[in-house]
């Protein structure tokens, strides 16, 4: 039967502004099989450690001088800007050459970059433009006596092509990832700032287990989990966060409805939340009753596939080899069909970023990259099944800095009637 809809003249709870109960006392002792506490406290009130990026112009010359590609590098890309400046303006074109690195950026952010270079640590001149002729003239100034520009053909677009052409004599050349290679591996302050992303989003799903079990509809969770997360000091979600209960879970990347929770379906809530400019992502399934046992063998079959990919994941091991651990147990269970998407990807200051965990990466996972591990299964009509953790790779496997509880006896929530 499709789930019901709620009527929205009747009253809700979340209109006439009470809020739901917080979470309750179960399941709070289950421990990671890795080791680590999968509910261990996290201060979401103490200072992030400061967010260095000297040095990363230097990585990018050595990158452009190993590919022997150019002697000038053009990003327009902000959130590459934003790794190798600490600029988090909306405007911005930063050029990279041999002996110096220039922002170029309008009037609206000028002081705002010089500040944010000089706190940050970054290389970097600002030029401070007032009209459109003075932005052309930065780039023109800051591209002079280059002879080969190198431009990523992924963060362009034609016009942008277009008018770089006509500021410059040099030759353009295309120069795919560059940046984006480099921000694979994190540092110690990223990793920080997405610890605490991820605490966050624990924290804003603990206190919504409960209200799962009143009858609420798809975009209630949602708005309380968005709520929660910045109670607990996110800037936002890191994107439209996923409530999908019956079969609208057969859907991977469904928008929340008004569509009621209730007993007999999954929910799958995939939720993140931004700090600082860095995402989490995490994938948890409930399950609310009792559910068709197909239901369930879906759940337990995607918790060890899961299971089985974290286990998997240290440096030196590929990112297809990933995907290929989480998918044969799915296969094995006949449900190969059903796992129509990859088993993950990098997470950073973008929710989807470099690694990709897929079936045909060959390149090696890298201490310090922080990938997801998300295997799931979909069945038309019934729903689905996704379980997702967030992890910090290295050398001898990896560190989950999502920790919220995994385990279906915790997952299989009573309704009330």
């Amino acid at each position: 039967m499709a789930p019901r809809e709620r009527d929205c003249t009747g009253s809700d709870r979340l209109n006439r502004g009470v809020r739901w109960n917080l979470v309750r006392a179960g399941c709070r002792s289950h421990r990671s099989p890795f080791g680590a506490a999968m509910n261990q406290r996290h201060d979401l009130t103490a200072p992030l450690p400061p967010l260095s990026v000297s040095g990363r112009d230097a990585l990018v010359r050595a990158e452009l001088a190993k590919r022997g590609a150019a002697d000038a590098l053009v990003v327009f890309d902000l959130n590459n800007i934003r790794w190798l400046t600490g600029f988090t303006g909306s405007a911005g074109t930063l050029i990279v050459r041999n002996d110096e690195m220039v922002l170029v950026t309008d009037g609206r952010y000028g002081e705002q970059a010089r500040f944010q270079l000089a706190t940050s640590g970054a290389a970097a001149r600002v030029f401070e433009a007032r009209s459109a002729a003075a932005l052309r003239e930065g780039v023109e100034q800051s591209l002079t006596n280059a002879t080969h520009v190198a431009v990523d053909p992924n963060e362009v677009t034609q016009a942008q092509f277009e008018t770089l052409r006509t500021q410059t004599t040099a030759t353009m050349v295309p120069t795919v990832g560059v940046v984006q290679h480099l921000r694979r591996r994190k540092t110690e302050a990223e990793i920080a700032r997405m610890r605490r992303a991820a605490a966050c989003t624990d924290a804003a799903l603990a206190e919504c287990v409960e209200m799962m079990r009143h009858r609420p509809t798809e975009r209630d969770v949602r708005d309380e989990l968005e709520y929660r997360m910045r109670r607990h000091g996110a800037d936002g979600p890191s994107y439209d966060t996923i409530v999908a209960t019956g079969p609208n879970g057969a859907r991977p990347h469904h928008r929340p409805t008004s569509t009621v929770i209730e007993s007999g379906h999954s929910v799958v809530i995939d939720v993140g939340a931004l700090v600082d400019g860095y995402h989490s992502d995490m994938t948890r399934t409930y399950l609310i009753g009792e559910v068709d046992p197909v239901m369930r063998q879906m759940h337990d079959v995607v918790r060890e596939s899961q299971l089985a990919g974290l286990a998997a994941v240290r440096a030196g091991v590929t990112a297809g080899d990933v995907d290929k651990v989480c998918r044969d147990i799915i296969a094995d269970a006949g449900m190969a069909d059903l796992f129509i998407h990859s088993t993950g990807h990098g997470v950073g200051l973008q929710i989807h970023e470099q690694p990709w965990v897929r079936t045909a990466m060959s390149e090696p996972l890298q201490a310090g990259e922080v990938v997801t591990v998300e295997p799931g299964v979909y069945r038309e009509g019934l729903g689905g099944v996704r379980i997702e953790d967030l992890v910090v790779v290295t050398e001898s496997g990896c560190n989950i800095l999502t920790e919220s509880e995994k385990d279906l006896s915790c997952l299989q929530l009573a309704p009330t009637n």
